[in-house]
């Protein structure tokens, strides 16, 4: 695997990714060849979006909350209401996945690494007509987008088969890259499957500053914690035991997705059924921004229904503010 020549360009790919997604075809980065810096858009803090798509959870006991209609919720920004203009309650529908893997050293103990591919495999497996696959890394003071979202299972099977561990681990600087990742997917239903042993022995980035960029990200992340423990477990001085684990469950949590430690090949098969079963269950609201400030907003769902359903949802996205009030939706689904 060769990684020194690609490095930058490839670099400068994942942090511009939701750009390139809108770019013309000529522009577009051929997967595993580096692309010149200077050429790539830039990606700052008043990036725009033009529409938002809020995948949301409704669990209901031990299970999940089916048959409901655009009726059900209520979609507030800032604390106002907004208008959902369209809504995918389909479990058939079609998904973007994307993998980000730790490629650190550390991952080549305990059959971490080859944990990591059968979750991968897992969902290749089961792949249905139009979802999409993207795989993205990390180790050695580089993120890397392998494969660009693609419908080609083997290209991303023959990446994943291809995984080496090497380097250190930079998790902090990974996990704040999630946002530039996230809105390059072509189907309402996705998410970011991370996995990771935890181990941060080299990040830029503290944890404070990785929390705060974690607000940003526009999809839900999912994150298999290989051996990363309870992120509430505190020690009898009242110190957290799993450190890293309270940030990537706050990540999870932020982003409307799961934080699942994985302790044995038991576990790692309930999550990623479980991550499945939550993607193809997702209710995808959506709604366009008009003018005014990029900035950051609060987005909170509410289900109708007796109070006792659990509701899972991004907190909040990146943008101007939205486009039209309660009451003037569209008719498409």
């Amino acid at each position: 695997m060769t990684r020194c020549a690609c490095s930058r360009g490839a670099r400068a790919l994942l942090l511009a990714a939701p750009l390139l997604a809108a770019l013309p075809a000529p522009y577009a980065p051929i997967a595993g060849q580096g692309t010149p810096e200077e050429a790539l858009p830039s990606f700052g803090e008043t990036f725009s979006v033009g529409y938002v798509l809020v995948p949301v959870i409704v669990r209901a006991g031990s299970g999940y909350a089916r048959g409901l209609d655009r009726g059900d919720f209520r979609l507030e920004v800032d604390g106002r209401r907004v208008a959902i203009e369209s809504f995918e309650p389909r479990a058939e529908a079609p998904a973007s996945l994307v993998f980000l893997q730790d490629l650190s050293g550390s991952m080549e103990n305990a059959g971490k690494l080859e944990a990591s591919r059968e979750a991968v495999r897992y969902f290749l497996e089961r792949a249905k007509p139009g979802d999409e696959f993207a795989v993205a890394s990390f180790a050695g003071g580089e993120e890397r987008i392998e494969v660009p979202f693609t419908g080609d299972v083997a290209t991303v099977r023959q990446a994943v088969d291809a995984w080496e561990a090497y380097g250190t681990t930079a998790l902090h600087d990974a996990v704040a890259k999630v946002p530039e990742i996230s809105a390059a997917g072509n189907n309402a239903k996705r998410f970011i499957l991370l996995v990771t042993d935890g181990l941060d022995n080299a990040s830029r980035i503290p944890p404070a500053e990785a929390r705060r960029l974690v607000r940003k990200a526009q999809l839900p992340v999912y994150v298999l914690g290989l051996r990363t423990g309870n992120p509430y477990e505190v020690s009898p001085e009242g110190k957290k035991v799993y450190r890293y684990a309270d940030v990537l469950n706050l990540l999870a949590h932020m982003t409307g997705g799961r934080y699942l430690p994985i302790d044995g090949l038991d576990d790692l098969k309930d999550a990623v059924a479980a991550i499945e079963d939550d993607l193809r269950h997702q209710y995808v609201l959506g709604f366009s921004t008009g003018d005014g400030r990029s900035r950051f907003r609060d987005l909170k769902v509410a289900v109708a229904g007796d109070g006792r359903r659990a509701v899972a949802f991004r907190r909040g996205y990146t943008g101007p503010p939205p486009s039209r009030p309660p009451g003037n939706t569209s008719s498409g689904g």
